[in-house]
């Protein structure tokens, strides 16, 4: 069974009902997340991000109502936050999640202040969720979602997964959460992440949830069928960006491996769903000697092809889209949400 959303689409071709509740959106990059609550029927009032740069993609693409360019240790306390903002039916939220990624130095950043290529204000990134929780507690949505990197539930990082539980809780929801996979979600990427479901207690309804019967009480089971990359691949694109060290990697190395010991970019297989889209590296071709073109990136990403990225540069194309979620991935949580949430409440 294939999406309902086609991870090949354009925003001027795109209906966006505005029918299905109100969104703010923080920590939104480019906007994501924004884009998949827009397919699925939500109306996006507006965002919080630190870096400028990305805000203003967002603005572009977006024009949002409500832009606040700032960390959200401020946006948290503002005085001047508007009425609409109070009444919200989902606050979403993807807070930086580097400390805990699998691929990143784990412990070694726990605490540690991070400050990004972008030049914002140095944060701890690890504190960012409860940063993030503390403002829902303040908003009180009907409904919170959270997205973080699977490497939360492993090892030592649970302990920060127990914390945020507990913060939830105290900030007044019932909450679960689950591992979702966009290669069954009609995203043609493996993308791991983990995703935070929160629901107001006061809306806690025995006939649609069961939070005393079962480990998660929302429905998130995806069986979409999945996108090889030869279905995105650019087969016309025959240059070659790499170096005379890369390019040996690329020739010994077999598809969906890594190429080579000290590159942590992986052959794509034109028989498999593409390997994740990482902010810091693009993956290559698995039959042409380059890296992944910018088209093949939006595609995987499951983002517009006509999405105004500013600066078309191939490190900012991949820094973006990897450091999002793919819309096609949060319109399909966002659908479920709503039926089996949002319209019973």
């Amino acid at each position: 069974m294939k999406s309902k959303y086609n991870y090949d689409w354009t925003l001027k071709d795109a209906v966006f009902t505005k029918d299905k509740g109100n969104v703010f959106s923080c920590f939104a990059c480019g906007g994501g997340s924004t884009m998949g609550y827009k397919l699925a029927g939500f109306d996006v009032l507006g965002c919080n991000e630190i870096d400028p740069r990305m805000a203003e993609c967002y603005k572009v693409n977006h024009n949002p109502k409500y832009c606040f360019i700032e960390p959200i240790q401020e946006f948290k306390n503002r005085t001047d936050l508007p009425d609409e903002l109070f009444n919200l039916d989902i606050l979403d939220g993807s807070p930086p999640c580097s400390s805990f990624s699998t691929t990143g130095l784990r412990e070694a950043a726990w605490g540690v202040e991070k400050k990004f290529r972008e030049g914002q204000k140095k944060q701890v990134l690890d504190t960012l969720f409860f940063d993030f929780i503390d403002l829902g507690k303040r908003l009180q949505p009907k409904i919170i979602i959270a997205e973080n990197v699977k490497g939360l539930l492993i090892g030592n990082a649970r302990k920060y997964l127990y914390a945020i539980l507990d913060a939830f809780y105290n900030a007044g929801y019932f909450v679960t959460y689950s591992l979702l996979n966009s290669r069954y979600m009609g995203v043609p990427q493996k993308r791991e992440r983990v995703f935070f479901f929160a629901i107001r207690k006061d809306l806690y309804k025995n006939e649609f949830i069961d939070i005393f019967q079962s480990e998660s009480f929302i429905d998130m089971q995806f069986d979409y069928d999945e996108i090889c990359f030869s279905e995105i691949s650019d087969n016309n694109d025959l240059s070659c960006d790499l170096t005379e060290l890369t390019t040996s990697y690329w020739v010994n190395a077999k598809q969906c491996e890594s190429v080579g010991k000290y590159d942590a970019r992986r052959k794509q297989s034109m028989n498999d769903v593409c390997f994740t889209t990482c902010a810091s590296h693009k993956n290559y071709h698995p039959t042409i000697c380059r890296q992944l073109n910018n088209d093949e990136i939006i595609k995987i990403q499951t983002f517009p092809s006509d999405y105004n990225f500013i600066s078309n540069s191939k490190s900012h194309v991949n820094y973006m889209c990897g450091m999002s979620v793919p819309p096609v991935m949060m319109a399909n949580i966002a659908d479920r949400v709503y039926s089996e949430w949002l319209s019973k409440i």
